[in-house]
């Protein structure tokens, strides 16, 4: 039989054994990683053709490498990509950034050299022109939650402007971005009318959807106003489609119950390439 002082010491031992791992690995939900750092995400929204000679294969941040061509930042796109939510991370304060089209780090390859001033917190980073600064928006992280009403519910939409109207040339109008209410049919605004460079904020949209049991989406259809310096709206945002002929602006999404996504118009309002939203999923 075991001597009952050696199993008292073994049963200490263990006792401090285990609690040191349980103190090593223990999680600490109440910590958040990245305070006081700046995250970011970084979109190409110059009004370029939409092919694979004008990605971007290598994004240099402070002289490190961030992204190649094994995960380019596309035309119309934005890293880190892979999945919903992901940033950057890097000390709040002046960086620099450089975007190279071939990924060589030569003097031909190079199309962007630029600094921005990045905050603690989330932020979207966007990249219009080759010889401009980036325009930096705050995420609006935290993002509030909301529960489903019976058939009703909302999603949330962030609107930004980087239309262009010829190459070179920032469109100088101001935007109201709209979308029509499923049931009234009324044109139902998206925040505030905003110029080139500018966005909303996120703004409520209604998804109305029929099964009660799912997670609920709806097809939502879009408009595009311009506004007048006095507030007032002289009519709709008219673009050059592929033949050359104006019309009005229009477009669809499907839209989801608690989603929320940024909406970005960009290329060309009366040139090639012809202007877009693009969506990119925030939450």
């Amino acid at each position: 039989m075991m001597n009952m002082k050696i199993v008292k010491y073994i049963s200490l031992i263990l006792a401090v054994v285990l609690t040191a791992s349980c103190e090593k690995n223990e999680i600490d939900y109440g910590v958040k990683p990245f305070d006081n750092l700046a995250e970011f995400q970084l979109h190409y929204f110059a009004p370029v053709t939409a092919v694979a000679a004008n990605n971007i294969t290598r994004v240099d941040l402070n002289g490190s490498m961030i992204a190649n061509n094994k995960a380019p930042l596309e035309t119309y796109n934005a890293i880190p990509r892979g999945a919903v939510g992901r940033f950057y991370t890097v000390n709040p304060g002046t960086v620099n950034l450089k975007l190279y089209l071939t990924g060589k780090v030569n003097v031909d390859s190079l199309v962007y050299d630029q600094n921005v001033t990045l905050t603690a917190g989330k932020q979207n980073i966007f990249v219009h022109s080759f010889t401009q600064p980036p325009v930096r928006f705050d995420n609006g992280y935290p993002y509030q939650k909301r529960q489903t009403v019976t058939t009703d519910s909302t999603a949330w939409v962030k609107f930004y402007n980087f239309l262009y109207d010829t190459a070179g040339v920032p469109t100088t109008l101001r935007l109201q971005y709209q979308y029509i209410d499923y049931r009234t049919k009324a044109l139902v605004n998206i925040g505030p009318p905003v110029k080139f460079g500018e966005s909303t904020g996120w703004e409520k949209v209604t998804i109305v959807k029929s099964d009660l049991v799912s997670q609920g989406s709806q097809r939502v259809d879009y408009r595009i106003k311009v506004v007048d310096d006095a507030g007032n709206i002289v009519g709709d945002l008219q673009i050059r489609n592929s033949s050359g002929n104006y019309v009005s602006y229009s477009d669809y999404w499907t839209g989801y119950i608690g989603r929320w996504v940024h909406h970005v118009l960009g290329g060309m309002r009366a040139a090639a390439p012809a202007c877009a939203v693009r969506l990119f999923y925030a939450l």
